[in-house]
C-alpha cells in the first residue's frame, strides 16, 4: 500500500498542509461490476473542511468515470492519551479483561517509541498474546506516534512449562481420586417448561451433586472460582494418563453466547460408563472451577459434577399447523446453513406433516429431501427460490402516441438524502429539455429536504444542509418541475429510482404524474455493445460523454441526455425511426444483465417438475450472470405444473409496494401470482438498519397492503418464513457464510436477522397485527391450501433406467462363451462353466448385461487404437469381465492352462494367492508351456451373494485417450443423452476455519468459539463441478429431465462439458455411470511399448530379477557415491511413495501374490498402519495371513466355517469402516480366528479391493521391468509424464546442484506441499539415473521435441519445455517453424514463434542462441 503523501503526488495535490497530516491509507477496494471504488482513509489528525473538500475533488477528478466513496476513519481521534486508548482497545478486543484491566502495568517510553505492557498473571499474557492484539494496538497508537507493543508476564510468574504441566496433572490426579470417591449417580431432571421428564431418553450424572445459578458461557472469567453453566457438548475428546488408570475426558460445549472447553479426569472403570451416557449432541449441566490451563494456554472449567440434562427445543402446540412453503437448505449457494435433514426433523418433531424446499436458484437439495422426507414421513414439496428478472419490461412505459409530443425529451436526474421513497427526500433536480435531437431547455434547482443529509451523502454528492438551507423546499419546486416536463417523455438513467420520489411528490401535491419514462439503463442494455456494465460513467466514457462532477444532479441529467442522444442513434442502426417503435428492442437486452428481484416456484405435478427441470437447467445455461437468473419469458414457458409465488422484500411486488406504486400497477403486477407472500417484519431488519424506513410499523403497514390486494383479487396470501436456517442463534452462522462469500459481501452479511425456521404459534404471533382469524389464515389455512395444490411426487423416479443395445444379452454371452472356449478349450473344465454360467445368468437377470457391452465396447475402441486400457474398483471379481476383455485379471483360482492343447490344472491351496506364483510347469500332454493364472477373487464381491448390487466398471484410460473414450460414449448413445457426473462442492474445514477468523477480524474470540462456528458452516455448497472420469448415461426412452436438471461445471459456459445438476451419487443406480477416468498408467505403457517394440502383455508376471525390486535396489547396479535407495521402486506408480517403499523394505515381497497383498494394505485406511503393521513386527502374524483386502474377510470367514451371507455381510461392513456389530463378534468367537483377528477388524476405516490392487501391480510391474531392461525408455517416458515438476536448467547444472536442491526443499520449515514432493521424487529419479550411468542431452532448438523427452545418442534427451518458463504454445511454434528452415536470428526467431523477452532470456541464459546474431541485418553481415 503506498503512503499518503505518495498518494497526493499521484493524484496532483501539492498542498504542503495536507502532505504532513498524519493520514493512513486503510483499504482501497475497486467494485470492478459497478465500477465503484472505495477508498478507506484513517485520519491521525482532524482534516479542515477545506482539506477535505481538496481532497475529494482531486480524487474525482483523477478517478473519471469511476465512483469513488471516500470513507474518512476518526476512531483514531477519540482518545486523549495513549494509556486511555490501550485501555479502550483491550476491553474493546476482550470484554472479559473488566476484572483485570485496572492491575496492568503499562510503561511507555516516548524517547525510544516503545510501550510495554505488564499482564497482572501469566493467563492474562497468554490471552492478550492471540488474535493479533499487538497489531491493533499499534496501528490505533499511530494518532500519537510509531511504538512497538511488548507485552511481560509478571517475572514470578515464570516457570518451567516442565514444572507447570507435572503440577498441574498431580493436582488433579489427586482431585479426581478423590471425586471417585464421592461419586454418586443422580437420576433427577432438571425440567424445562416446554418439555416433560418422558422426553428423555437417559438421565445420567458424574460427581457429588453441585448446582449453582446457572451463567452464560460469556460472563465466565477467571475472578469466578466455581460456575455452573447449561450447555451443549458439541466435541468429545479422551486422553490416555500416563498409568493408563485414568483418562483426560475434554468437553467441548457451547451455550451460544460462547464456547468453553470443560475437563473431567476419571477413572478407566468409569470411562466406559460415562461416554455411554454423554455424547455430542447432549446437552448437560457442570459444575466446576474456572481456570488457567497453562498446557493449553486458555480458560476452562475443571468439572466436578455433569448431569445430563434436557435439551431445550422450542415446540408446535398448534393443533393444526401451518406448512413452510419458504425454506432454504444448505444447498443455497453460500447462504442457507442448516441442512435440510435438520429443519425435516424439526418438523417432525413439531407434528407438521408438510415441508417445503426452496432454494435458491438451484435444486439440488432435492435428493436430501426426498430422503428426509421418506425418513421422517413427510409430505415434501419441492421448488426454488428463483433470481427472477423482467425481461418483458419495456424501455418506455406509459407511452401512447396521441397524448404526448414524441419529439420532445425531459432528461432528468435527482440527488436524494437516500434510497428510500418512505424515509428520503430530494435535494435537487437537474434536467435538460430535447427537441428533434437538440437540447433547447436546462432546469436546475437544489432543494432543502428539511431533514438531515447523511454525511456518507455528503461526501458523495457534495449538497449538505447548509448547503441547501436557504433553498426552497420540495412544495415549491416539484410545480415548478411538473411545468418544465408537462407533454414530454421523462429519461432518467435506472429510472424506476427517480421516479419512485417524482412520483410520490407529484402525487403529494396534486400533479398528474403519469408521464411516459423511458429508461437509459434498459436502452443502453439493448444498443450499447461490448460492455458488462452499463452505469452513467462507463457509459459517458464508452460513447465519448464528458462527465464532470458525478453524483450532481445537473451534471448528471446532462451526461445522461448526451448518452441519450446517441443512444437513438445506435437505435436507428437497428432500425427504430420513431420513439414508438423503441420497445422493439428488448428482445436485444442480455437477461441475465438485468436486476434481479425473488420469486418462489412450487412444483404441482410430475409435468411440473419436468418443467422446474427443464427452468434451472436453461436458466444455469443461458442466463447465468454471478447466478442462475429466470427472466419472465423462461417462466412463462415452463409455466404449466407450476405454482407461482410473489417471492420475498426483493421482489417486483414487494418494491411496488414499497416504492408508492399506483394501486392498478400493483394490482397488475399481483395478477402474474398463484399467491402472494408475506413475511416476518423481523426478516427485513435490513431496512430499518439501512434507514429504508423508520419502523416496523412501516413494514406491518406493507404487509397489511399486500394482503388487503390478496383478498380483493381473490389470490391467496400466505406467510412464509423465508427459512435459512434452523433456530434464531444460527443466524451468526449465515452471516459468517455470507462474509465469505468472494468479492464484496452482501450488505446484511452483518446485519442480525430472523430467517429461522418459526413454529405455528411464532407465526401466528408476528402475524397478530393483521387480526387473529386473518393471521390464521395466512399462517395456516392458506400455506395448507397451497399444499393440497401440491402432489407427493418423487423428484427422482423409483427403479433403475439402463440403456438399451439390443441384443446385448446374446452378446454378451457369445463373447464371454467364444474367449472362454478359445483359452480353455470346447468342453470347459467344471469350474469354468460354473462360474461363468452363474455370473451371466445374474448379470442378464438383473439387466447389467449392457454395462457389460458398453464397457466392453470403450475397451476395444482405446484398443484398437493402440492404447492399453486398466480396470479400477472390483470388476476384475467378475470372470464374464475378463471373458469380455474388459479387464486382464482373471478371478479363478489359481491356474495352468495350455494354450495349445488346452489342458487345464486348477490349484486348490489357499497357500497360493496367484496363479503368476506357481512354478513353471510343462502341459503333461503335448509339452508346451503353460501359461500361469488366477488371482481367486469371488464374484460375490462384485454383485453380492444374490446378484443384485448395483455393479460399478471404472475403467483407467489413459490420460490424453480420455477425451477420445468421452466422445465415443456420446457416439454410442447419442447426443443429449450422455453427461458428465456432477458434484456438489461444498465448505470444507479449512475454509470454514478462514470463514470465521475473517468475519470477527479483529476481535476476540476463543479457539474453542472459532471451532464450534467453524464446525457447524462445513458442508454448505460454495461450488459445483465433474467427477474426474464419471459420464451419466440417459437412456433413449426417456429424457434426462426425467431424472434431473444439466448444468455446466462452476457454470462455466467455456467448460465446453455439461454435467447433471444433482451430485452423481443420488441418481448413480437410477441411470447408468460409467467411470472412464485417465491415468497415468496407459499412458506409460503405451510410450513404452513405442519406445521399445515390446508388447508389455508379453513381461512376464514373475520375471525373478524384476521381483528383486520390491525388496532391494542390488540389480539397479547404483554407483552409491552419486544415489543410493533400498528398493528399485522409485518412480513405479503405487510402490514409489516413501510410505509404501517403507512397507516393501519392512515385508521384503518375494512374489506377485505378496506385492498384491503390499497394494491392499497401502491403499487402504488404518489397514496396514495401526494394524497389520503391527501384528507383522510382532510376530502374530505373517504379511501373507494379515487382512490386506475386502476378499480377505470373506474368505476367510468362510473358510473358518462361517456361512456366506454373514462372511459376505461382515466384509461390507469391515471395508466402510463401520466395524462390526455384537451378532458379528460373537459369531467370530466361536470360528476359527486368530486372536487378533476381531480387533483387526474393529480398526479398519477402509478396504481396497483385490481386483484392484492385481490390476495396479500388473501394471507397475511391467513398468519396473521396462526400468530394470530399458532404461533410457523408462526414463524418458518417467521425465515426459513428470514434465511439470522438471527443471532441466538445474539439473544441466550436474549432481550437486540436484542434490542442493532435494536438500534446500526438504530443510524448508513449512510442510512441504504436493508440488514440493513432486520435485523431490523427480530429482531423486534423476540421479538414480546418473547413479545407472546415464545423461542428459541438453535442450536444443533443432533436436528437442515440444514436451516429450526422447533417446538420442544413448542419452535422454531433454524437450524444450524441460526448461521452466518456456511454455507449450513457444515450444510448439518453436518445433512447426524449424520445419521450415533454420532461424536466421534472435529477431527472426521471435518473429516466427512469437516467443516474448522472458522466453528469450531463458534460451539465451542456457546458452540456446549463441549462435545466433540480434538481428537479419547482422546475419546477412555474416554471410
Amino acid at each position: 500500500m503506498i503512503s499518503f503523501s505518495e498518494f497526493l503526488k499521484k493524484i496532483n495535490i501539492q498542498d504542503e498542509n495536507l502532505e504532513n497530516k498524519n493520514i493512513d491509507i486503510a483499504k482501497v477496494s475497486l467494485d470492478d461490476k459497478n465500477m465503484e471504488l472505495t477508498l478507506i482513509l484513517n485520519l491521525f489528525e482532524h482534516l479542515s473542511q477545506k482539506e477535505s473538500d481538496l481532497l475529494k475533488r482531486s480524487i474525482d477528478k483523477y478517478f473519471i468515470g469511476i465512483k469513488v466513496q471516500i470513507v474518512f476513519n476518526e476512531e483514531f481521534l477519540k482518545y486523549k492519551d495513549e494509556y486511555e486508548l490501550i485501555r479502550s482497545e483491550i476491553l474493546t478486543y476482550n470484554p472479559s479483561s473488566t476484572v483485570w484491566i485496572d492491575e496492568l502495568k503499562i510503561n511507555i517510553n516516548k524517547e525510544f517509541k516503545n510501550i510495554e505492557i505488564i499482564t497482572p498473571n501469566e493467563s492474562v499474557y497468554f490471552s492478550v498474546l492471540q488474535n493479533g492484539l499487538k497489531d491493533i494496538l499499534e496501528t490505533k497508537l499511530k494518532c500519537f506516534n510509531e511504538y512497538e507493543i511488548t507485552f511481560k508476564e509478571p517475572k514470578d510468574n515464570i516457570k518451567s512449562k516442565e514444572r507447570i504441566i507435572e503440577t498441574f496433572v498431580n493436582n488433579y490426579e489427586s482431585e479426581e481420586k478423590k471425586m471417585c470417591k464421592e461419586t454418586e449417580v443422580v437420576r433427577e431432571v432438571i425440567k424445562d417448561v416446554n418439555q416433560t421428564s418422558s422426553d428423555l431418553d437417559c438421565n445420567y450424572s458424574y460427581g457429588r451433586k453441585d448446582i449453582g445459578q446457572i451463567i452464560n458461557i460469556s460472563d465466565l472469567n477467571l475472578n469466578i472460582s466455581k460456575a455452573t453453566i447449561k450447555a451443549d457438548i458439541f466435541n468429545i475428546d479422551k486422553r490416555e494418563l500416563k498409568d493408563s488408570s485414568k483418562y483426560l475426558v475434554i468437553f467441548s460445549v457451547t451455550d451460544y453466547t460462547s464456547s468453553y472447553i470443560a475437563k473431567l479426569f476419571i477413572s478407566s472403570k468409569k470411562i466406559d460408563e460415562l461416554l455411554d451416557n454423554i455424547k455430542v449432541g447432549d446437552n448437560v449441566i457442570i459444575t466446576g472451577n474456572i481456570q488457567y490451563d497453562n498446557y493449553s494456554k486458555a480458560e476452562n472449567i475443571m468439572v466436578k459434577y455433569i448431569e445430563k440434562s434436557e435439551k431445550i427445543i422450542r415446540k408446535d402446540k398448534s393443533s393444526e399447523k401451518r406448512v413452510e412453503l419458504k425454506l432454504h437448505s444448505k444447498m443455497s449457494t453460500m447462504s442457507g446453513v442448516s441442512s435440510f435433514d435438520d429443519l425435516a426433523k424439526r418438523a417432525k418433531y413439531w407434528g407438521m406433516n408438510t415441508i417445503a424446499i426452496t432454494d435458491t436458484a438451484d435444486v439440488q437439495g432435492f435428493p436430501e429431501a426426498m430422503e428426509a422426507g421418506s425418513k421422517y414421513n413427510l409430505k415434501i414439496l419441492y421448488g426454488l427460490d428463483a433470481n427472477f428478472v423482467d425481461d418483458k419490461e419495456k424501455i418506455l412505459k406509459n407511452y401512447f402516441k396521441d397524448d404526448t409530443d414524441k419529439d420532445t425529451f425531459v432528461v432528468f436526474d435527482i440527488e436524494t438524502t437516500g434510497f428510500s421513497a418512505r424515509t428520503d427526500e430530494i435535494t435537487e433536480i437537474g434536467a435538460v429539455k430535447i427537441k428533434d435531437g437538440i437540447i433547447i431547455d436546462r432546469y436546475s434547482q437544489l432543494v432543502n429536504p428539511v431533514i438531515p443529509i447523511p454525511q456518507v451523502v455528503v461526501e458523495l454528492t457534495g449538497i449538505s444542509n447548509a448547503f441547501v438551507a436557504n433553498e426552497p423546499t420540495i412544495d415549491l419546486v416539484i410545480p415548478e418541475f411538473y411545468e418544465f416536463c408537462k407533454d414530454s417523455i421523462l429519461v432518467a438513467h435506472n429510472a424506476n429510482f427517480d421516479m419512485s420520489f417524482i412520483k410520490r411528490d407529484m402525487r403529494k401535491y396534486g400533479f398528474n404524474h403519469k408521464f411516459p419514462v423511458l429508461d437509459t439503463l434498459s436502452l443502453a442494455r439493448a444498443v450499447v455493445k461490448d460492455t458488462k456494465r452499463f452505469n452513467l460513467g462507463t457509459l459517458s466514457k464508452k460513447l465519448g460523454v464528458t462527465l464532470v462532477n458525478a453524483h450532481r444532479a445537473v451534471n448528471d441529467a446532462e451526461a445522461t441526455a448526451e448518452v441519450f442522444l446517441k443512444m437513438l442513434e445506435l437505435a436507428k442502426e437497428e432500425g427504430i425511426e420513431d420513439i414508438g417503435d423503441i420497445n422493439l428492442l428488448c428482445n436485444k437486452i442480455d437477461s441475465s444483465a438485468l436486476f434481479e428481484g425473488s420469486v418462489s416456484i412450487l412444483v404441482k405435478n410430475e409435468i411440473g417438475l419436468k418443467n422446474l427441470y427443464k427452468l434451472v437447467s436453461e436458466s444455469h445455461m443461458n442466463y447465468f450472470n454471478r447466478f442462475a437468473k429466470v427472466p419472465r419469458s423462461l417462466l412463462d414457458k415452463y409455466k404449466e405444473g407450476l405454482l407461482v409465488g410473489s417471492g420475498n422484500s426483493s421482489s417486483e411486488l414487494y418494491k411496488a409496494v414499497f416504492n408508492l406504486e399506483d394501486d392498478e400497477v400493483i394490482k397488475e403486477i399481483v395478477k402474474y401470482y398463484d399467491y402472494i407472500e408475506i413475511q416476518p417484519v423481523e426478516n427485513n431488519l435490513n431496512f430499518i438498519a439501512n434507514n429504508m424506513v423508520d419502523n416496523y410499523d412501516v413494514l406491518k403497514e406493507i404487509n397489511i397492503k399486500l394482503y388487503n390486494i390478496g383478498k380483493e383479487l381473490n389470490i391467496p396470501v400466505v406467510a412464509t418464513g423465508d427459512v435459512f436456517y434452523l433456530d434464531e442463534k444460527d443466524d451468526i452462522l449465515r452471516r459468517i457464510i455470507l462474509n465469505g462469500q468472494t468479492g464484496r459481501p452482501p450488505e446484511n452479511a452483518k446485519i442480525p436477522q430472523s430467517l429461522y425456521f418459526r413454529t405455528t404459534e411464532e407465526m401466528l404471533e408476528e402475524f397478530s397485527y393483521l387480526g387473529e382469524d386473518q393471521a390464521y389464515e395466512v399462517v395456516v389455512e392458506n400455506t395448507n391450501l397451497i399444499s393440497s395444490m401440491c402432489e407427493d411426487i418423487k423428484p427422482i423416479p423409483d427403479g433403475t433406467f439402463s440403456p438399451v443395445i439390443e441384443g446385448s444379452e446374446k452378446d454378451l454371452r457369445d463373447m464371454c462363451y467364444s474367449k472362454a472356449h478359445l483359452i480353455y478349450g470346447e468342453k470347459l473344465p467344471k469350474i469354468v462353466e460354473e462360474r461363468l454360467e452363474r455370473e451371466l445368468n445374474s448379470i442378464i437377470n438383473h439387466g447389467y448385461a449392457v454395462l457389460y457391452i458398453i464397457a466392453q465396447k470403450l475397451v476395444k475402441k482405446s484398443n484398437d487404437d493402440g492404447y492399453l486400457v486398466g480396470s479400477r474398483g472390483s470388476v476384475g471379481s467378475s470372470f464374464a469381465a475378463t471373458m469380455s476383455s474388459i479387464t486382464e485379471v482373471n478371478p479363478l483360482p489359481p491356474h495352468y492352462v495350455c494354450g495349445n492343447c488346452k489342458y487345464s490344472e486348477f490349484i486348490d491351496d489357499p497357500s497360493v494367492g496367484s496363479g503368476v506364483d506357481l512354478l513353471d510347469k510343462e502341459c503333461p500332454i503335448c509339452g508346451t508351456k503353460l501359461t500361469k493364472d488366477g488371482h481367486n477373487i469371488p464374484f460375490e464381491v462384485f454383485l453380492g451373494f444374490d446378484g443384485d448390487k448395483e455393479p460399478d466398471i471404472d475403467l483407467n484410460f489413459a490420460g490424453e485417450y480420455q477425451p477420445v473414450a468421452h466422445k465415443y460414449t456420446e457416439e454410442l448413445f447419442g447426443e443429449g443423452y450422455v453427461f458428465r457426473a456432477g458434484t456438489i462442492g461444498t465448505v470444507a474445514e479449512k475454509t470454514a476455519f478462514g470463514f470465521v477468523k475473517k468475519y470477527f477480524e479483529d476481535k476476540f474470540i476463543p479457539n474453542v468459539e472459532i471451532e464450534r462456528l467453524a464446525k457447524a458452516c462445513i458442508g454448505v455448497k460454495r461450488t459445483t463441478g465433474q467427477h474426474p472420469g464419471g459420464v451419466m448415461i440417459c437412456p433413449r426412452e426417456k429424457d434426462i429431465f426425467d431424472f434431473t436438471p444439466i448444468q455446466y461445471p462452476a457454470d462455466d459456459k467455456n467448460s465446453g462439458v455439461i454435467t447433471t445438476h444433482f451430485d452423481y451419487n443420488f441418481i448413480h443406480g437410477k441411470i447408468l455411470k460409467l467411470d472412464i477416468l485417465g491415468h497415468d498408467g496407459p499412458s506409460i505403457i503405451k510410450m513404452l511399448e513405442d519406445f521399445t517394440g515390446i508388447n508389455s502383455q508379453e513381461i512376464p508376471l514373475d520375471d525373478s530379477e524384476t521381483i528383486t525390486l520390491f525388496s532391494n535396489a542390488d540389480a539397479l547396479n547404483l554407483n552409491e557415491d552419486i544415489f543410493s535407495t533400498e528398493t528399485g521402486t522409485l518412480g513405479i506408480p503405487e510402490f514409489g511413495t516413501g510410505f509404501v517403499k517403507q512397507m516393501l523394505i519392512e515385508t521384503k515381497p518375494k512374489n506377485f501374490a505378496e506385492l498384491v497383498r503390499i497394494s491392499g494394505l497401502s491403499h487402504g485406511t488404518d489397514v496396514w498402519t495401526n494394524n497389520a503393521q503391527e501384528l507383522v513386527k510382532a510376530g502374530k502374524a505373517e504379511l501373507s495371513t494379515v487382512i490386506s483386502t475386502r476378499e480377505d474377510i470373506m474368505l476367510y470367514l468362510i473358510q473358518a466355517g462361517a456361512d456366506n451371507k454373514m462372511a459376505f455381510d461382515t466384509m461390507e461392513k469391515v471395508r466402510k469402516g463401520k466395524g462390526l456389530t455384537d451378532e458379528q463378534k460373537e459369531i467370530m468367537k466361536n470360528l476359527d480366528l486368530p486372536p487378533w483377528y476381531i480387533d483387526s477388524c474393529e480398526k479398519i476405516k477402509y478396504m481396497f479391493p483385490k481386483a484392484h490392487a492385481v490390476a495396479y501391480v500388473m501394471l507397475s510391474f511391467r513398468i519396473a521391468y521396462f526400468k530394470l531392461n530399458y532404461p533410457l525408455a523408462y526414463y524418458a517416458t518417467f521425465f515426459t509424464i513428470k514434465l511439470a515438476d522438471f527443471d532441466g536448467e538445474l539439473i544441466m547444472k550436474g549432481i550437486s546442484a540436484v542434490k542442493e536442491k532435494i536438500s534446500e526443499i526438504k530443510s524448508m520449515n513449512e510442510k512441504l506441499t504436493a508440488k514440493d514432493k513432486g520435485q523431490i521424487n523427480v530429482l531423486e529419479v534423476v540421479l538414480e539415473m546418473f547413479a545407472r550411468g546415464y545423461e542428459f542431452e541438453p535442450v536444443n532448438i533443432y533436436e528437442s521435441e515440444t514436451s516429450k523427452f526422447t533417446i538420442k545418442n544413448s542419452k535422454v534427451q531433454m524437450p524444450l519445455r524441460a526448461l521452466m518458463g518456456l511454455g507449450e504454445s513457444v515450444a510448439q511454434n518453436i518445433v512447426a517453424e524449424r520445419q521450415k528452415g533454420k532461424f536466421l536470428s534472435i529477431e527472426d526467431l521471435v518473429s516466427r514463434t512469437k516467443a516474448t523477452k522472458t522466453v528469450v532470456s531463458i534460451l539465451e541464459e542456457n546458452k540456446l542462441l549463441s549462435n545466433l546474431p540480434k538481428s537479419n541485418q547482422l546475419s546477412l553481415f555474416n554471410i
